[in-house]
């Protein structure tokens, strides 16, 4: 059986003569356009389009077949043409309402609200500017008044007496290291000289008949006294690259983690020192978020000024170790090398590189050969 057309079952709203809806026929479209939304209706069964009204247009509402619990018979549609006025309300009723029809969801009017609101990346950036501007405040503050003797200072005895003698012990240890590289060049030059003048003699042995012999003997001195030089030189050299790792490196970084620990400590106390201020001053509805606010930066840089402080401690323990270990076996090459070479005890020197692990590079090694250069 075919449906009616919507325009053959349309109620017209009457109007006055000045365009305002009779109270009585208003009544009635509120009451029809009820029971044409019963309740129960689902959203994916009704459709509400709103045109603009003016004396051409129409606003429709239309609705689809349901069952009507009340009733044995089910509405199959109805279609409202009402005058401006009434249009007018039922905009105003409805501008913000969205009825997603046929899976799509249309909004023909009203405020749009984001799901998530979107961070500018310049105003964080501000945020960081000004965190970082007022902890530099802060901490100069802290610095200044400690210099001047007016602030406070936290102080850990045992740990700042490690540290100190960390740094004299560098110092020393660089004062080695400079003296060792001294040697090491002075001593290259010798035996470079010594190899020179071993060349010298051998030449003036084989040119000269009568004095055959004694440049011979001295050319033989002279090459074993460059080449316990050069056995010597290696043992230095290998001393200066401990005694060098050590410093530049073992030590510095532990140095570098005691850096970190002093400026946690100063942003520490300043911020010990903040708190002690607004905790003197007076507590009302202003000052206790402040001093909630500090309170919580207090205990954020204190914990961070525990973890260093325990590093600084850890690494000063296994540093001492290390150092021990080191400096033991270098010393021992040292002197054994240095004793050796001066005894004239070639063997007894060459045994010290063995133990040592060091290998000496033949003069010339490093170079091209002839097939290479060609």
């Amino acid at each position: 059986m075919a449906q009616e057309s919507p325009r053959n079952s349309a109620a017209e709203i009457p109007v006055t003569s000045n365009g305002q809806l009779e109270d009585s026929h208003e009544h009635s479209f509120n009451r029809d356009l009820k029971c044409s939304l019963p309740v129960g209706l689902g959203l994916s069964e009704t459709k509400i389009t709103s045109h603009g009204f003016d004396g051409a247009k129409e606003g429709v509402v239309e609705a689809g077949q349901f069952p009507n619990k009340g009733s044995s018979a089910s509405p199959k549609s109805s279609v409202i043409s009402p005058s401006s006025a009434a249009a007018s309300r039922l905009a105003g009723q409805g501008c913000d309402l969205i009825i997603p029809t046929g899976g799509r969801a249309q909004q023909k009017s009203g405020p749009v609200v984001l799901a998530d609101e979107v961070k500018n990346p310049a105003m964080e950036k501000l945020e960081l500017v000004r965190k970082w501007s007022l902890n530099t405040y802060k901490c100069t503050r802290q610095i200044i008044s400690e210099k001047l003797g007016r602030g406070s200072r936290t102080v850990d005895l045992e740990l700042e007496a490690q540290i100190d003698i960390l740094r004299d012990n560098k110092k020393k240890y660089e004062n080695i290291l400079r003296l060792a590289q001294t040697l090491s060049t002075q001593l290259f030059q010798m035996v470079h000289t010594q190899r020179q003048l071993g060349d010298a003699f051998a030449d003036l042995s084989l040119k000269s008949l009568e004095l055959h012999e004694e440049f011979g003997y001295n050319a033989d001195t002279q090459k074993l006294l460059a080449k316990n030089g050069e056995t010597l030189l290696g043992a230095i050299n290998f001393f200066i690259a401990s005694v060098n790792t050590l410093v530049n490196k073992t030590i510095e970084d532990t140095l570098l983690t005691v850096k970190q620990y002093e400026s946690a400590r100063i942003e520490y106390d300043a911020y010990r020192t903040d708190l002690e201020e607004l905790n003197l001053g007076p507590r009302d509805a202003n000052t206790l978020p402040k001093i909630e606010q500090s309170q919580q930066l207090f205990q954020v840089h204190k914990e961070k000024y525990d973890k260093m402080r325990n590093d600084v401690s850890i690494k000063l323990k296994f540093l001492e170790e290390n150092k021990v270990k080191v400096l033991h076996n270098q010393l021992v090459l040292f002197h054994n090398a240095i004793a050796a070479y001066f005894a004239g005890n070639q063997k007894q020197l060459e045994q010290t590189l063995k133990q040592f692990h060091i290998k000496l590079k033949t003069p010339g090694a490093d170079a091209p050969s002839w097939l290479e250069e060609q």
